[in-house]
């Protein structure tokens, strides 16, 4: 048959599988909160691994996707418990049929006041499906609204970056053309939210949606609204629909202060305080990260107590790192930035092995001049070399000989040089607190 929505047998196709959709919504249902709390560990480990490394892009996509799976397993839970009481409520009506308040034998207050306000209880079924079909169609929706803000600001970020930041472009196109745009994303960002809020009233005033007409048809491309605007006209023409989807935000913003809610034990200390001189945090310590999805608090040494004759030192590697090289030692700095994503496909532009492998020396260098390490006041001579830690996180690695130290309690303290306008300053990156002693 074919979907020619304009024959009475595709309408009829379409009442029936209204009518046994249920079924469709618990089956997806029931596979899509499995895999959801399957996938949100994984997904955390990665977001906060993303976050450690500074890895933008990830963190980015990562941070979606942790909001997406938040907003469908909220929704499809309470679909499902909606869905389930729907399924109970009909049982119980094949059962006693509809609600007899005469066979009750209340007064005549009460009775008056119950079918006023409780009603039929096909009514009852009745509301409990609406609610049920549509904060199932709702949970997908609010997805695309995520993705739809999430463009925006992306478009923001691009038009910043490849135009606005890009000295190798003319002034009249990077600042005219980029600063027009980005203006035009931000107050069409401001008009489409306030005729969403609105329920689209700039749309319905004649001079109103001649202003609004080509934001409106610009943001469809931006946000991809077109892919999933005629569930937005169905919801915004139903008063049901309209208001409950509106009645969902308050849940949301309780959760997100619900999630964000810490008990403090202590005025003065908290668990997650940073390594110093009387914190020793475990994400500083090797040994104490015994998992694979541990953190690095980009600096680790390998052990709280030290019996060996050397201090492994190792720092996590960021793109931040290499932003630093480069201020330093500007040559290194290449044409093209090959970070970010990027396809694996080689099209022969690689540099050759020798001329990388030098490259790489004099990039250790420069890390050597900028990043040094202390024992207390002792400055140790580094030679830092790329390596992986214990979980596989890349970084810098180098050891320090513990032959001076005396036994107890030691500071390691990681110093950087930073340039700030024209200045070259030290900077501390972390201090780790150590004690040694001799087996």
């Amino acid at each position: 048959m074919q979907n020619d929505y304009t024959k009475p047998e595709f309408k009829k196709l379409l009442q029936k599988l209204q009518e046994e959709s249920w079924q469709l919504e618990l089956l997806i249902s029931g596979f899509a909160i499995f895999g959801l709390f399957t996938a949100i560990p994984i997904i955390s480990e990665n977001f906060n691994d993303a976050q450690n490394s500074q890895q933008i892009y990830k963190f980015v996509v990562l941070l979606i996707a942790l909001i997406s799976c938040s907003i469908l397993i909220f929704n499809l839970l309470l679909h499902v418990l909606l869905r389930g009481l729907w399924i109970g409520a009909l049982g119980l009506r094949y059962v006693s049929g509809d609600i007899d308040y005469d066979s009750l034998k209340y007064s005549q207050k009460f009775t008056k006041y119950l079918k006023k306000r409780v009603g039929s209880f096909d009514k009852y079924i009745g509301t409990l499906e609406n609610y049920c079909s549509i904060i199932f169609a709702v949970s997908f929706l609010l997805i695309f609204y995520v993705l739809a803000i999430t463009f925006t600001i992306l478009a923001i970020a691009l038009i910043a970056t490849q135009l606005i930041n890009n000295d190798n472009l003319p002034n009249w196109l990077s600042q005219g053309v980029g600063i027009t745009l980005v203006l035009f994303i931000i107050f069409g960002m401001f008009f489409t939210v306030i005729d969403f809020i609105t329920l689209g009233y700039l749309k319905k005033k004649k001079w109103t949606s001649k202003i609004y007409f080509p934001i409106y048809w610009a943001f469809s491309f931006i946000t991809l609204s077109f892919l999933y605007r005629p569930l937005v006209y169905n919801f915004l023409d139903n008063k049901f629909g309209k208001r409950l989807s509106f009645s969902l935000v308050p849940f949301y913003i309780l959760i997100a202060l619900g999630t964000s809610l810490n008990y403090n034990v202590s005025n003065y200390i908290v668990t997650d305080m940073t390594s110093n001189d009387f914190v020793a945090n475990n994400n500083n310590y090797e040994d104490l990260i015994n998992n694979k999805n541990g953190f690095i608090d980009n600096v680790a040494i390998q052990s709280k107590i030290i019996s060996d004759n050397y201090v492994k030192v190792f720092v996590l590697y960021s793109e931040n790192i290499e932003n630093r090289i480069f201020d330093f030692n500007p040559l290194l700095k290449p044409e093209e930035d090959r970070r970010g994503l990027k396809t694996g496909i080689n099209f022969g532009t690689n540099i050759k092995i020798s001329e990388r492998d030098s490259l790489r020396k004099v990039y250790l260098k420069t890390f050597n001049k900028i990043y040094s390490v202390k024992i207390d006041t002792i400055k140790f001579e580094t030679d830092f070399i790329l390596a992986h830690s214990k979980n596989d996180k890349l970084g810098f690695e180098t050891y320090l000989s513990t032959k001076t130290l005396n036994e107890g309690k030691h500071l390691l303290k990681l110093n950087r040089k930073r340039i700030r306008k024209g200045d070259t300053t030290n900077w501390n990156v972390s201090k780790i607190p150590f004690w040694y002693y001799k087996d």
